[in-house]
């Protein structure tokens, strides 16, 4: 990402569309050309299996996904920290949130064993996995650590 020239695929959080991003103008507050909403809010992505499948498959970014559940305390404790984290790695990587209730083939199809669950995804493929809840600040470093 060193040059102007060079372009990223990012999918909207919005109308899950796959936008072309000059690496530059990541930071730059970009907008969907589809939708022509803003492709980072410092927020979190709610992905349904169809969603997650276009984020992880056709981002050039890492995509940070948190698996957790409505009845799941530990996963309603870490869930401030999960969005406050997004704000802190945005717009580097996408933050993402599956509902396991929702969308249980995908977790089936991941193995997700326990919840709430952390999973990195770098260019389609799952790098690094972490159980558990944890504070922004762990969040933050723990993913940094995966990415180099």
């Amino acid at each position: 990402m060193n040059t102007t020239t060079e372009s990223l695929h990012v999918v909207c959080p919005h109308c899950h569309t796959t936008n072309r991003v000059a690496a530059d103008d990541l930071r730059q507050a970009p907008d969907c050309g589809k939708c022509h909403r803003p492709l980072f809010g410092g927020h979190p992505v709610e992905l349904g299996e169809a969603a997650f499948d276009k984020h992880v498959g056709r981002s050039q970014l890492p995509v940070l996904v948190d698996f957790w559940a409505p009845w799941c305390g530990p996963c309603r404790t870490m869930a401030p920290q999960f969005e406050a984290a997004a704000r802190e790695l945005e717009p580097g990587v996408r933050l993402a949130k599956v509902n396991t209730e929702e969308a249980q083939a995908l977790a089936t199809r991941l193995n997700i064993r326990s919840i709430p669950t952390l999973a990195l995804f770098v260019n389609g493929r799952e790098v690094a996995r972490q159980p558990g809840a944890m504070g922004a600040a762990d969040i933050v470093r723990w993913t940094r650590s995966h990415l180099g």
